[in-house]
Order: structure tokens, then sequence, then C-alpha cells
């Protein structure tokens, strides 16, 4: 590939007496080449376009400045190897114990396979430009094709591309909210009040943004800078809003729609816990799905457009949805096997025994009692077949049971992920759903969910400590004593984001005192760090002020409202 190092250049003879079926002999007179060429990689024969089996190198003579030196080695490879930096070691078992599909797949099929691949998505690059259209109204037409957008390398920047060339110019002025956050907490501690959830932050910012742009919404394709949606005046709460109240309020709604914890009740009827939440053999307990009984379709495509405006932006909208969901709002097709588990994994298991069970068994297990009827998410019981809650399943027709009951479940928030969808594309374009999977549209739009110490240390700066002062000590020996639920809760109390990645920057508390209660500017991304008498003290009164300040009150008097 170009002249050798020194300025020499490649002194070649190739013979041969057939293209196809007899040796090629590649004479190289090593006379010529320097020393550094041992450790150095030369392709020769790149454009070669016939197939010869074999290829012998003959090393006449090897000098340097004049003496002879020794070949300590050398090495052939493929200039396909050379350009994807593949190699048949790579797909032998000792390798592959982290994909068990793949045990018994001969490791050179598994080669070749991944050359094809890797060729594909060379010839794929090349024209992917081309190929993805990124006009408004472009249909999902690549949805087969993500397996292999995956391993592209253009992928990235015609999303960053697409989602630039659709950017809005932000509003001038940005609408004013009004939110009564004791309200909604209220509400959170009983739902059942006040079916109407007018209460809620959620509610209360619909309705607001509603009146603020006369009923019209607004379009949420502002540029990634645009860092703030709306400003919040937190009623009764003393809070100048430069983003802190902004985030807080996304936290809020993210909150009410999916709450963290499974031991309250969920405050807005748009989703509902999966049947996993009770299963405490589950993976997945923490999940949530559309509610198949909520027909407030509006409020479904508001809550898409934010899940947009998440992806757009810094912002995280956290919402627990499995694969599932995630994959319909992607537009990739979903499965029972692969997907329902993570939904209702007893489900999945007793459709499996009733497949495979006898005659005699299946009178033992469900006698008459089976009819053709399922439970949704939503603890409705809905029939399968006209009539089907009076029609009990036969034996001979268990298999056409389980059709319908797998279709039924699948289906189940066809309407509602549908009204999400729709609000989703109203922000982000149809070509940036082609081109990500389900799993890179969850992260862009939630976060990553599991925060470690060391993932958060990297975005913490301290300003104005010594190096070695005892203060960061303490603060980072409490933080490694944090749980990623503490973490969280401390990234929250800080920045009013839950998820990473956000900048904290850390300050020295100007008070003198110690064990104070430390205090945080949320618009700012600021904590200000008291001087503490241990790293145990430090811990205590931080976990302490995490979870117990739950409202904004130092930006101003409450005689200012």
């Amino acid at each position: 590939r170009g002249p050798l190092p020194g300025g020499r250049s490649q002194l070649l003879t190739v013979s041969g007496q057939s293209q196809c079926f007899f040796p090629m002999r590649l004479w190289i007179f090593a006379r010529t080449l320097p020393k550094a060429l041992e450790t150095q990689d030369v392709c020769i024969l790149r454009d070669m376009k016939i197939h010869l089996p074999v290829l012998e190198i003959r090393i006449l003579e090897c000098r340097d400045e004049g003496y002879n030196v020794r070949l300590r080695g050398i090495k052939i490879k493929s200039f396909w190897e050379w350009d994807l930096i593949l190699n048949a070691d790579m797909f032998q078992p000792a390798r592959l114990v982290r994909y068990p599909l793949l045990k018994g797949v001969d490791a050179d099929v598994l080669y070749r396979r991944a050359v094809l691949i890797q060729r594909f998505v060379q010839l794929l690059d090349s024209v992917l430009h081309y190929l993805i259209p990124l006009s408004e109204d472009s249909i999902g037409t690549f949805n087969s094709m993500k397996p292999f957008l995956l391993l592209s390398k253009q992928s990235t920047a015609l999303i960053i591309h697409c989602l630039q060339s659709s950017e809005s110019t932000p509003p001038h002025t940005m609408p004013k909210l009004y939110i009564n956050r004791h309200l909604a907490r209220e509400h959170r501690a009983n739902p059942a009040l006040d079916p109407s959830c007018r209460n809620t932050v959620f509610t209360q910012l619909y309705e607001g943004l509603r009146s603020s742009k006369n009923n019209q919404p607004l379009d949420y394709r502002w540029p990634r800078s645009h860092s703030q949606w709306w400003e919040c005046d937190f009623i009764t709460e003393g809070i100048v809003d430069n983003g802190g109240g902004f985030r807080d309020s996304l936290s809020d709604v993210s909150e009410e729609l999916c709450p963290s914890s499974g031991d309250v009740p969920v405050p807005l009827p748009f989703f509902v816990r999966t049947s996993n939440q009770g299963n405490s053999s589950s993976d997945t307990r923490d999940m949530y799905v559309p509610n198949p009984s909520c027909k407030d379709f509006p409020k479904y495509e508001w809550i898409g457009q934010l899940m947009g405006a998440a992806l757009r932006s810094k912002e995280f909208l956290i919402l627990a949805l499995p694969a599932l969901v995630w994959k319909q709002l992607a537009g990739e097709e979903v499965s029972w096997s692969k997907d329902f588990a993570a939904v209702d994994s007893e489900l999945v298991n007793l459709l499996e025994v009733l497949e495979g069970v006898d005659r005699e068994g299946f009178e033992f297990m469900f006698g008459k009692e089976l009819t053709y009827t399922t439970v949704q998410s939503d603890q409705c019981v809905v029939e399968l077949i006209p009539g089907g809650s009076s029609t009990v399943v036969r034996y001979e027709d268990r298999k056409e049971f389980i059709r319908l009951v797998q279709k039924a479940r699948l289906e189940e928030s066809k309407e509602q992920i549908a009204a999400m969808r729709a609000g989703l594309l109203r922000v982000v374009p149809q070509p940036v759903l082609d081109l990500l999977t389900w799993q890179q549209l969850e992260k862009m739009i939630c976060g990553d969910p599991v925060i470690t110490v060391a993932e958060l240390r990297r975005f913490i700066t301290f300003e104005d400590f010594s190096s070695d002062d005892t203060c960061i000590q303490n603060f980072l020996e409490a933080l490694n004593n944090f749980t990623s639920e503490d973490l969280s809760r401390f990234l929250k109390f800080v920045t009013g984001r839950s998820r990473l990645p956000v900048q904290i920057t850390v300050f020295p508390e100007s008070l003198n005192a110690l064990d104070l209660m430390p205090q945080a500017s949320t618009c700012s991304c600021s904590f200000f760090l008291p001087n503490y008498s241990s790293a145990k003290a430090c811990e205590e009164l931080l976990r302490y002020a995490v979870y117990n300040c739950v409202s904004i009150d130092t930006d101003k008097e409450s005689w200012d409202e």
C-alpha cells in the first residue's frame, strides 16, 4: 500500500501457470526491505479480482544498511480482515460463552457469516444516504434493515441530520404555568378521591399549555440547545424557574405516569402495572403498559410528543415500559415468546404447559372451567369469541384458544400505543424511527436507569476546594455507600433530573458550622457541600435531604407571591 518505509519501493515478481487451479508464487526480494518492515503492515494485491488457492512467499535476503538481519516473523492476512478487523479466532467456542444460541454452530460458518454481514454493511453505508428518505412524508420501509443499521457507521450522522433539518424556531417567550404541587401530592396519596385527576402535575401542565397557546399545542421540534420548554411557578414554593423548576415538573410527570415504587397507587389512568409486578419470581417487576380501558387518546398523543421532545433534547421522560411497547413505538414487530414474558410471565408459562399437556392432564387441570376469555392488564375480562364466557375450551381446540389469547393480549393496548406513536411522529420524523432500534429509542428518551458512583463521579466538578480537602473525601465516601436509588434521588435533589448525563458543580458551603443540611440549586445544577465531622454524618444528612426535600423554597420570599 504505497512506498515502503525509508522511501524504498516494493519489488515484486509474480508467476503462475493458471489463474484458477495452480499456485501463484509471489517472490518478495527482501534485500530491498528495511528492518522496520518487521513490525509494519503492507497491503499487496489489494484489488485482485480472482481467486488463487495458494500464495507462496520466498524471502531471499534481508539486509539493513548492508548487515544481514534476522526476520523474526511474518503474518499474512486477507485484505477483508485488514479492513473489517475480523478473524476466525473470534468465533471459537471459548469466546462465545455469552451467546448460548450460537452453541454448536461451526466456527468457520460464523466467521463467514460475519464477513458477509460486514461486507453488506460496507455497501449499505456507501448508499444509505440515498436509500433513507429524509422528507416529512416518508413511510417506514426500513424496519427490516434495523439489525444491519445497528452496525452502520452512517446511521448516527443521518439521524442527527434528519433531526436538525426538521427543527423549528423556539418561541420567543416561554409559556408560564402555575403549578400547585401540594394538591398534586394530596392526589397521589389517594387518587380515588378525584377520578378526573385534575390536581396532578400532568393535568395542570396539559391544561396550562393548551390555554397558553389558544388551544394549540407546542410543536416540540426545537434545537437541542433549547433547554427549557416552559416556565413553572410552583404555588407556595419560592422559585424563580431558570430551568430547575421545569426539570422538576418533568420528573413529577414521569413519577405520576409510572411510579417508581410498587407500593403506591398509580395517580393517573394512562398506564397500569404489569401482572409481573405481583409476581415475585419475575425479573421485570417494575414495568407498566398502556391501560387498555383508557380511551383519552389526545393525552396519550401528548405523552408521545413529550417523548419526542425528550429524544430531541437533553431532558428525560422516564417511563418504565417493556420492550413490547418500545418495539411498537419504533415500528418493530413483536412476538409472544420474546416480548410478552416481561408483561405476564405466568401466563406465558401457563400457555406453554397447556400446549404440551396430554388429554388426561388437561382434564385434571381445567376440567370444564376453561372458557374463551382472558384477563387483560387492566384486570378486565374480555371474550375471545362471541359468547366466549359461556363456551368451554375442548382439549382438541386448545391450540386455537392459545392463539386467540396471545393475539388478544399482544394487541390489548394497540390503540393507546398508536396514539403515543402518532404524537411521537409529530415531533420526530419517520426516518429517525426507521434508523433507531427500540433499545436506542428507549435510552434516548429515558436515559440510563442504572447510576453508579463511578459514572456519577464523571459528571461532578469541584470548585474552590483544595486538592486534599477532607470535605471532598467525606462526600465521596458517603456516595460510595449510596444505592442506585439513593444516587438517583441525589441527582434529582441537585439537578431536577433523576438520570445521567447531567453536569454537577460542587461548591463549599459558605457557613463554617459543622454538620449542616446540604443545599442545591437545580437551575444551575449546583450543590453546596457543608463541612461534615465525618463521612458517616455526611451520608446520613445527605440521604435525609434527598429523600425529604420535596419543594423549592429559597429562590424568593413567600410575600413575593
